[in-house]
């Protein structure tokens, strides 16, 4: 068959299968709205910022600011156990374990009969993460550092129009704290000061 013939033999199935791969993922919902307010409100590029001693719950300073002591670095953690609180959902967070090193810590705990119990259940990649947060369900993306003397991150996919072929490149919408605190970006972004963590390495859960 000459290239001519092979390129009219695949175009159909490439007519088919270009448009479901732009097809965006079931649209931002009323209660994803919501989320997205939310989400909004806690100002996280002023807040849970990286280099202080922070309040979880608010993100604000709770030390001086010649403080040189443990608990300072980043907060990517701390950040999404404020979004669950207000939510009036539990993930694993302060008093029952300290700031640092929480992200490997709730990763493990998202895993655990805890965390199905607590009504947290995985799904299966970008896509349904996405499509989960569009009906406004909290949803994370989580990964464990394998050096446990180094941070796991996690982020909060945020609702948002995407493409199926857009959330395989760069994965969902995120909001995070971190190295750098984002109110929107994609995971790709998000994780990208973690190396091998986006896309193989994180682990994604949702709380209906």
């Amino acid at each position: 068959m000459n290239l001519r013939r092979l390129i009219l033999a695949l175009l159909p199935a490439v007519l088919v299968a270009g448009p479901a791969l732009a097809q965006p993922v079931p649209p931002v919902s009323p209660a994803g709205v919501r989320l997205t307010a939310l989400l909004d409100s806690m100002d996280v590029e002023h807040l849970w910022l990286a280099s202080e001693h922070v309040n979880w719950e608010t993100g604000r300073p709770d030390r001086a600011a010649d403080y040189e002591g443990p608990g300072k670095a980043t907060h990517c953690s701390a950040f999404a156990a404020a979004v669950g609180q207000r939510l009036g959902v539990y993930m694993l967070r302060p008093p029952q374990h300290g700031q640092i090193l929480l992200a490997s810590a709730q990763a493990a705990w998202f895993a655990s009969a805890a965390g199905r119990q607590g009504g947290w259940t995985p799904v299966s990649g970008p896509v349904a993460a996405q499509a989960a947060a569009n009906q406004g369900q909290l949803t994370v993306m989580v990964y464990a550092s394998p050096d446990p003397h180094k941070p796991g991150h996690i982020v909060v996919v945020r609702p948002a129009a995407r493409s199926v072929a857009d959330l395989e490149k760069d994965g969902p919408q995120i909001t995070q704290a971190g190295q750098h605190n984002y109110a929107s970006t994609v995971a790709a972004v998000g994780f990208r000061d973690h190396p091998g963590a986006w896309p193989n390495g994180v682990a994604y859960y949702t709380h209906p």
